[in-house]
Parts: C-alpha cells; structure tokens; sequence
C-alpha cells in the first residue's frame, strides 16, 4: 500500500492528497508536523520537507513527482494528458506555476521570513500572475479545457489559501474564481481537505 507522509496544512501535501482521492485508490495518509518533523523524514527526503509517497522500496519526494507516478501507476482517471505533446505542455505548465506562483507560497508559507515588504511582494506576485491566467478560464471549464487535469491538481491548493494569504484579485480575475469553486466542489477534493485546510476558508 502507498503511504503519504502529508503535512496537514501544507499547499504541496494537498496537492497528493487531491490525486490519491480522484484516483480512489487504497492508500494510507500520515499527518506530520512541520514544525516538529519526525527525524525519519529527514532520512527519506534529504531536504527534509513533505509529501513524501513511500511504496515498498520507491521513495519519492516533490509534489509534481509523486503525482506523476501516481498517475503512471493507476491510470484511472488519467490526469495527464495522453498526447506527448500535450504532456510536454503541461510539464512546462507545471514548471511556469513552481517558478511563477509557487516560489511566492513558500515566501508566504515560511515563518521563519518576518519582512512584511518580502511578503507583501509575493502577495503582489502572486495575485498579478493569477490575473494573467484568467482570461485562459473564460471559456474553458479547467486549464486544459474541458478536462481535469494535473495542471489543475497543481494550482488548487493555492486557491484555497488566497484568503489565508491576504490576497484579493482584482476584478478582472472573475473567471479564476469561478473556476476555483468548480474545483473546490469536487468530491475528491473536499475528501482530501484536512480540517486546519477547512478553516482556511470561511
């Protein structure tokens, strides 16, 4: 059985949460304290940092990664696209969200940073971006089009936590919201919400 060490209020955690749920799959979540991580976590991830999916002798580390081999795994439903091409795409997608929105959640998610200018950019950042993305929501149901996809499994833990974050989209941004709640209201993705997620939102 797959085990999923998952930090319970971790944006990347979720998001193999969220996977493990559409999949429907057996699988056993372990809730781990950041902030008190057990030392073995440290000896499976050499970053020291969660998801980790441990599957007899594969461990695996990085949200992207895991999801993947998951996907690879139990090709039901399939969440990355079936064409090479559309598979390259959607990787590039993936990297662009790590580099372009990401790199700000971690800023925001990072105690240890207590520069409000720091965060204040990476809310700026973060909310621009968002922004940029949502004329691609007008007519498409999900990232991709009409169909689910990993892209769409990447971006929704951020989402969730705009208002934890103390981010507010512009106007112009009407259609991410409403693309956020056709997310949210998925039955994977409510299964997969640890109660410190749920609070999150009001």
């Amino acid at each position: 059985m797959m085990v999923l060490y998952s930090g319970t209020t971790c944006p990347f955690s979720q998001r193999c949460r969220f996977v493990l749920f559409e999949k429907g799959m057996d699988f056993e979540i372990r809730d781990i304290d950041l902030y008190n991580k057990p030392e073995d976590i440290a000896v499976m991830n050499p970053y020291g940092q969660v998801p980790i999916l441990v599957e007899r002798d594969l461990i695996l580390y990085e949200s992207n990664i895991i999801n993947e081999y998951i996907d690879e795994r139990f090709p039901h439903p399939q969440l990355m696209p079936a064409d090479p091409i559309m598979r390259a795409r959607t990787r590039l997608f993936l990297y662009n969200f790590e580099k372009e929105l990401f790199v700000h959640v971690s800023t925001l998610e990072n105690r240890g940073i207590s520069d409000e200018k720091l965060r204040d950019a990476a809310r700026a950042s973060i909310r621009d971006r968002l922004a940029q993305l949502a004329p691609l929501l007008v007519k498409n149901k999900f990232m991709l089009g009409e169909d689910f996809s990993m892209l769409d499994v990447a971006i929704a833990p951020l989402l969730w936590r705009l208002e934890h974050y103390g981010i507010e989209l512009p106007k112009s941004a009407a259609p991410i919201q409403k693309y956020a709640e056709r997310l949210f209201s998925r039955p994977a993705y409510i299964e997969a919400l640890t109660p410190s997620e749920k609070v999150m939102r009001r």
